[in-house]
């Protein structure tokens, strides 16, 4: 497995605990007036209807649609992947979803049922979603995973950890899950509805493209606060400064509470106006949702005949 590449700028800074802090600590501050008043003001942006057309498939097509309940059954997983694979079945043109994430036990069905398709199957791993767990038993979940067919791991980072300071603990677990993932791409979730402040959301950010996340991710959509305009558009800029000095780009990927069309086109405003044409592609850009796809769908049918389909249009996941 080939690690991305830090530029020699940045290869001291993860050699200690104290070096990685400096580092972190010394990032600017984040003016969340203006933040949270460019996040508003992107929001605003209006999209006319075959700018919209293009933005709701593109916005099927970024979607990890999700079940991660402790009642999923391997019905329940294959009846999402067939979802996956055919979103709209009265309309073979609705693009495929990114990806279908589960629980590493349900793998194994998720991977029978869309082999060959092109759409991946991802695990949520680690512990997910709370993370506590010894780094051994993390290690385990994430190989089962990848040794039942998941193309990519949604790993939890340890919060505990992060908030206490011992940034360099966080940093070492990533770089192991790294590892064990192999050839699967890893995100890595900061749960940024609890770290408290955008500073430390910037943080966690640096420190999980150091130790070589392929996608940074807000949330497990397993607690109060989510994905939100404001805490992506903080990403977004952070994967765009890591670009620029460094040369390597990471994937972002928003989770929890993104259920309409309207909000997905906001955020791939924000990924437009932020980092750009190379983000929008659902190699570097998803959506963690289940909700969302039945309201795209139906905004889809709406713009193709002009009106709004009944309520048994879409299945209610």
């Amino acid at each position: 497995m080939t690690m991305p590449t830090i530029t020699s700028a940045l290869a001291d800074v993860t050699a200690s605990d104290s070096a990685l802090r400096r580092f972190l600590h010394g990032l600017p501050g984040v003016d969340a007036v203006g933040l949270e008043a460019r996040a508003a003001s992107l929001g605003t942006r209006s999209i006319k209807t075959t700018a919209k057309a293009y933005a709701i498939d593109l916005a099927i097509s970024m979607i990890d649609l999700t079940t991660l309940e402790g009642a999923d059954t391997p019905g329940k997983v294959r009846a999402l992947a067939a979802k996956a694979l055919r979103p709209d079945p009265t309309d073979r043109t609705a693009p495929a979803t990114a990806a279908v994430c589960v629980y590493p036990d349900m793998v194994e069905t998720a991977a029978a049922a869309l082999a060959g398709s092109g759409v991946k199957v991802a695990s949520v791993a680690t512990a997910f979603p709370a993370g506590r767990a010894a780094l051994g038993v993390k290690l385990a979940d994430t190989r089962d995973a990848v040794a039942a067919g998941a193309d990519e791991i949604d790993m939890v980072i340890d919060r505990g950890a992060f908030l206490s300071g011992r940034y360099l603990k966080v940093y070492e677990e990533i770089r192991a899950v790294k590892e064990a993932a192999g050839a699967a791409r890893l995100k890595v979730i900061f749960e940024t509805g609890e770290l408290s402040t955008y500073d430390n959301i910037r943080r966690a950010s640096w420190l999980g493209m150091l130790a070589g996340a392929d996608f940074i991710k807000t949330s497990t959509g397993k607690v109060g606060v989510n994905a939100t305009p404001a805490n992506t558009l903080l990403m977004l800029q952070a994967v765009r400064d890591f670009r620029e000095r460094t040369g390597v780009q990471v994937g972002v990927k928003p989770a929890g509470g993104i259920r309409s069309s309207k909000d997905a086109v906001k955020f791939l405003v924000l990924v437009n106006e932020t980092v750009g044409a190379d983000w929008l592609d659902n190699h570097w850009f998803r959506f963690g949702a289940s909700s969302l796809l039945n309201d795209l769908l139906m905004q889809r049918q709406k713009l193709s005949t002009g009106r709004y389909s009944g309520p048994d249009y879409v299945t209610v996941d």
